[in-house]
């Protein structure tokens, strides 16, 4: 995976799933973002780099679409966000979102485990996700 920065959407795995994103069908969008979400809870013991970041973009976009969520600038993001569009998001995905940012940032993950040193600097870069979703699953 080739990574150029601590953002969410800063490496190669994060930008290919945002295109994957950006070519859903938008009715179906949503419900690939649950999807992505929901692998990382049910994948086996080691979590996967692939996986773990395409999570981290999708809680990033889930965020981005609550109350207090920072506005996706990123240019490796889904063009329909930077260009303005929007996603509803149920209720339940904050929350969901929630778990998966613990399960990429846990123990048995390769994210975690590939940033070694830069482990503090990921993880404040994801703080302000996490206090957005945070609220809204509360």
């Amino acid at each position: 995976m080739g990574t150029w920065d601590f953002g969410p959407f800063d490496n190669d795995s994060a930008a290919d799933w945002c295109g994957d994103l950006q070519d859903t069908e938008p009715s179906r969008r949503v419900e690939l973002i649950r999807a992505t979400l929901n692998e990382v809870l049910h994948e086996g013991e080691y979590l996967d780099i692939d996986d773990g970041a395409a999570a981290v973009a999708a809680a990033t976009v889930v965020a981005s679409q609550l109350p207090g969520g920072s506005p996706v600038t990123s240019a490796y993001a889904p063009d329909f966000l930077t260009e303005g569009g929007s996603l509803e998001i149920p209720a339940d995905l904050p929350g969901l979102a929630l778990r998966a940012l613990d399960r990429v940032a846990g123990d048995d993950s390769e994210w975690r485990d590939l940033w070694e040193d830069g482990l503090p600097k990921a993880l404040t870069a994801l703080r302000p996700v996490r206090e957005v979703l945070e609220e809204a699953a509360a």
